[in-house]
């Protein structure tokens, strides 16, 4: 497929580089020539120097013969007058990135005006992702699938986790409830296991169960339940006020450190449950007098890498329960880990997941589309959501009589909203939904992919 992308930041460089992977004609339009210059040695696809929005540069590029066009520059006006072009010159799906609180309201009504295919908004999914990790803070990352019924969460084994030391086969009578692991990575190698893999210290694990056996994992693996209640968001950026918003309306008491006095009279006004404090977020006096110490939650969102790991450092250091960090740079994702730095967000990679969810749709021969897609262990492996249509092979069949290819495995069946953790007596049925687990190489666009 040809992919036009209109914009060279963070967002539109992991698109470029997501995409590319796959075998995607990608074409990306900037007007800073430096930065097409250096994304044109680092990937394997076309820049065009310009104005994304300007008619002639679209002409160029070949928009109108494309099949997506993402504007993903740091201005919404922009981003949408050039799906606008793009749409009238018979591009067949646009994508813009909104990210103003003001228009974001209002997409729903304007989407088919606009002819826009979809809207991303990454400081938005960013501030979805921190509040979900904050109702469970016991697990690093959380994922969803199948409305919400079935979760992916990864667990890291600390000493004494009841875990340790046993088999996948004994999974089931240590933890009381059908749950399945789905990946395990171990050091630096990443493992699609067996009932026979046999799980150590210091593995960090990936659990599919139902959301209603979560918190029975919780109780069996002996895990911190602790109920967040004070929150201190460090940054006032969009993620603050879009997560400020919801955890206020939760109930949760909310504290934001900014240094900007004129963005703090701003958020003093979208946030009127909230504590505003004009002050340095990184200075240690500052976090201490504010009662970094009392807090059950610190989340790191400024606009710096460096300051972000530097809070989230400190707030382990003084053994704060959750810890989140906005993060930029994935590629240091391991250097992060070491640090002890909790759950670590990325609002671009979780924009380019969307999209890169929406693009496989798009692709699948069967009927089976992509309906969610999360990537596990720093992008190192796959989780994706089908649906199981006509189309799909070897309906009715027991998993046992079933050859997936390698590195794959089937970790949840959805059957008209019964949640199966499947065993070899099970079956894929017409109008199931499944999860797939899938390690390295494997690209797959429809169901029938995952198939020997």
């Amino acid at each position: 497929m040809k992919v036009v992308i209109v914009g060279d930041g963070k967002v539109g460089f992991t698109l470029a580089d997501q995409l590319a992977k796959e075998g995607h004609d990608v074409v990306v339009i900037d007007k800073n020539k430096a930065v097409l210059n250096q994304l044109s040695e680092q990937l394997d696809v076309m820049v065009i120097p310009g104005n994304g929005a300007s008619l002639t540069v679209q002409r160029e590029a070949g928009v109108g013969e494309s099949d997506v066009l993402i504007a993903a520059t740091s201005a919404d006006e922009i981003n949408l007058l050039c799906c606008i072009l793009g749409r009238k010159l018979g591009c067949k799906h646009t994508i813009a990135r909104v990210r103003n609180p003001e228009y974001a309201e209002h997409m729903y009504f304007l989407k088919d005006e606009l002819g826009l295919s979809m809207t991303i908004n990454p400081e938005l999914a960013a501030a979805r992702e921190i509040f979900r990790l904050l109702r469970f803070p016991s697990f690093l990352k959380r994922e969803s699938f199948a409305k919400g019924r079935v979760e992916i969460v990864e667990i890291d084994l600390k000493p004494g986790n009841p875990l340790v030391g046993k088999s996948l086969m004994q999974l089931q009578q240590v933890v009381g409830v059908r749950v399945l692991v789905c990946a395990v990575q171990r050091q630096e190698e990443v493992h699609i296991p067996t009932g026979s893999f046999v799980l150590q210290e210091g593995d960090q694990i990936y659990v599919t169960a139902s959301s209603s056996n979560l918190l029975q994992l919780v109780r069996s693996l002996n895990l911190i339940r602790l109920r967040v209640r004070n929150v201190l968001l460090v940054g006032g950026s969009r993620i603050a006020h879009y997560l400020g918003l919801m955890l206020t309306e939760s109930g949760i008491s909310v504290k934001i450190i900014e240094m900007q006095q004129h963005r703090c009279e701003e958020l003093c006004e979208l946030l009127p449950k909230a504590t505003v404090v004009c002050g340095d977020g990184t200075d240690k006096q500052v976090l201490l007098s504010e009662g970094i110490e009392q807090m059950d939650a610190v989340v790191s969102l400024t606009d710096m890498d460096e300051e972000n790991l530097l809070v989230s450092t400190y707030a382990r250091h003084l053994q704060v329960p959750k810890v989140l960090t906005k993060i930029n740079r994935m590629e240091y994702i391991d250097v992060y880990r070491e640090m002890g730095i909790g759950s670590a967000i990325s609002p671009k990679l979780l924009c380019a997941t969307d999209i890169v969810r929406y693009v496989r749709a798009m692709q699948n021969t069967t009927g089976g589309a992509v309906l969610a897609i999360h990537y596990l262990v720093d992008g190192q492996v796959e989780a994706l959501e089908f649906t199981v249509t006509k189309g799909t092979k070897y309906l009715g069949q027991t998993l046992t009589q079933i050859t997936l290819k390698p590195d794959l495995l089937i970790a949840c069946i959805n059957r008209r909203g019964t949640v199966i953790i499947p065993k070899g007596s099970d079956t894929l049925e017409q109008g199931d939904t499944v999860i797939v687990v899938s390690k390295g190489s494997h690209t797959i666009y429809d169901l029938n992919d995952i198939f020997a």
